[in-house]
């Protein structure tokens, strides 16, 4: 089987949109697919702003950023994806959803195509299910912000097969990616410790023990993370978490899974995070994390 060329990115959210930096960044073809023409001017705009980052800091030579955006492409048209040698899925954590996209780019794409899922909770058996193509589908959860973070899970699901998961983990290298083996298991490695985690942050706001910045400078101080919890949230987007909470609470029901009712209250008030201009903290730009 040939090598992985070109890769297809379906989503172009915060999540895909990051991946998509790595893919173009490593050298691949990038196909960026979504149904919202403001979604793919936005990932475009973001890529460029964050490159062009890159070269002020002296991380990208400033001839590279012209050559990666020359391998960024955004289409709306699904048919465009039967170029790619490999999808990876980045929308909501939402079966019907997921299965609605793999069933129509299975009726598009060759049999080569590899389809694989970004998803951090469900089974990639049961995505792979409504893929058409179960033997050739892999999960391959990329750490978010996905342009600055290494880690990649690969977790293979019950007909995945040997082919299949050796070529993904061979494409997630050569993006310079350090993959790690999982089973499929509610939330694999990272979120499984993740999800709880965060939730209990968003709780200590519930209660009022201390405001959403002095949370995250404690966090960042004393266990030496990059970003806070509160600023992750903010990030992957209030309504994602409660995607995440709802999957993860659904399969393991374990309490500090279940979604916080903050959560629900910041949905309603439209307080989503980055996306919206506000969640846990206030923010006056749409920049890429790291740009």
């Amino acid at each position: 089987m040939a090598d992985i060329q070109t890769i297809g990115i379906a989503g172009a959210g915060t999540m895909g949109a990051g991946i998509a930096i790595v893919a173009a960044r490593a050298g691949f073809r990038t196909i960026v697919y979504d149904t919202r023409q403001d979604a793919l001017d936005r990932a475009r705009g973001q890529t460029e702003g964050f490159l062009k980052k890159s070269v002020e800091r002296g991380k990208l030579a400033a001839d590279e950023l012209e050559r990666i955006m020359g391998r960024w492409e955004g289409t709306r048209q699904l048919e465009t994806m039967a170029q790619c040698d490999l999808i990876i899925e980045a929308v909501f954590e939402e079966l019907s959803v997921k299965h609605a996209l793999f069933s129509a780019l299975h009726a598009v794409c060759p049999a080569h195509t590899l389809f694989a899922s970004n998803t951090s909770t469900i089974s990639i058996t049961e995505i792979a299910g409504g893929s058409g193509r179960p033997d050739r589908f892999v999960g391959m959860h990329f750490c978010l912000p996905a342009q600055l973070m290494k880690l990649v899970e690969m977790s293979p699901g019950m007909e995945t097969s040997d082919d299949t998961f050796a070529r993904a983990w061979a494409c997630a290298e050569r993006m310079g990616q350090k993959p790690v083996r999982t089973l499929d298991t509610p939330g694999f490695i990272l979120n499984y410790f993740l999800i709880p985690f965060n939730n209990d942050a968003i709780r200590l706001v519930e209660q009022g023990v201390a405001e959403p910045a002095d949370i995250d400078v404690a966090i960042k101080t004393a266990l030496g993370y990059p970003m806070g919890p509160l600023e992750l949230l903010d990030l992957v987007g209030i309504d994602t978490q409660k995607l995440l909470c709802e999957a993860m609470h659904g399969l393991t029901h374990e309490a500090r899974a279940a979604c916080p009712p903050l959560v629900r209250r910041m949905i309603a008030a439209k307080r989503l995070g980055k996306k919206t201009g506000r969640g846990f903290h206030v923010y006056n730009d749409s920049k890429m994390f790291g740009a």
